[in-house]
């Protein structure tokens, strides 16, 4: 991500990585529109209710107008017939002054949904001031450069105070001393649908739950890390910058079993690679 032009000075980062400042500067552009991203597995697209109250929420707010009548429709047909898919729903203007949808779906591997450990990510710090904001820009030019400049680890989003926001793909949790604590839905973070049914999951369990800051600088404190999203469901963060997040925890497990039992009910039978295959301690 590139710094802001002019004569004033570019922001210094107070952490790794530059900074992103003014509001302009690499913003997402809303003239692309915004989009879903669902899971879908033999024709079913996973939490599509919520999806689709997210998205409309979204349109009204940017656009003044509604989710175009029959989008559910549209997914419906797309996701028929596919297997295990990422099917991503964009809804943009049309130059008339209207909204129109399109929908791409796209195979695959079941390794990807749920992954192990040994899949786990690494998360390096990129700071954009204020966060992207709660919607799910079209506009991904700014995340795919946090992205490339990165690789292989994955960006996560820092406010100018250290305050970590959410992955380039994903909502952040981390466990500490038997608690559940994610950044809250402020307005920085976009509130992710997976986000949110592992909130609801961790009440059920009685999971002590805090949607409070996570600083960057407190990493040391944590017990487990893991990134939420549609596609993947709970996702292990293995390290930040260098530094080994544990994994010493029984309440990711617990959620795991939990989404994958709450997915199996969604779509009537889905278990991605099986209850075995996604060991998290040992």
């Amino acid at each position: 991500m590139s710094s802001s032009s002019g004569t004033a000075p570019a922001p210094s980062p107070t952490l790794a990585g530059p900074a992103v400042g003014a509001p302009g500067d690499g913003r997402p552009d809303p003239s692309f529109g915004v989009f879903e991203t669902l899971l879908v597995t033999d024709g079913r697209p996973l939490e599509l209710d919520a999806h689709l109250a997210r998205l409309d929420a979204s349109l009204r707010v940017l656009f003044g107008a509604p989710l175009p009548p029959a989008v559910a429709e549209l997914v419906l047909d797309r996701a028929r017939g596919a297997g295990l898919a990422r099917l991503r729903l964009t809804v943009a203007p049309d130059g008339d002054r209207g909204l129109s949808a399109d929908v791409v779906v796209a195979p695959i591997g079941a390794d990807l949904v749920m992954p192990g450990w040994d899949r786990g990510v690494e998360l390096a710090p990129r700071i954009v001031a204020g966060g992207i904001g709660a919607h799910k820009w079209a506009d991904r030019r700014l995340l795919a450069a946090a992205d490339a400049a990165l690789a292989p680890r994955l960006p996560v989003l820092l406010d100018r105070d250290g305050a970590m926001l959410e992955a380039s793909r994903g909502n952040l949790f981390v466990v500490r001393d038997g608690t559940l604590v994610t950044p809250p839905a402020d307005g920085r973070i976009l509130p992710g649908i997976t986000r949110g049914r592992v909130l609801l999951l961790a009440a059920e369990l009685e999971i002590p739950v805090h949607e409070a800051a996570v600083p960057w600088d407190r990493l040391r404190d944590t017990d487990a890390m893991f990134l939420t999203g549609a596609v993947r469901g709970i996702e292990p963060v293995r390290g930040c910058d260098g530094r080994i997040i544990r994994r010493d925890d029984e309440i990711t497990p617990l959620l795991c079993r939990e989404l994958r039992r709450h997915w199996n009910r969604d779509a009537g039978h889905f278990r991605p690679q099986g209850e075995t295959a996604h060991a998290w301690t040992g």
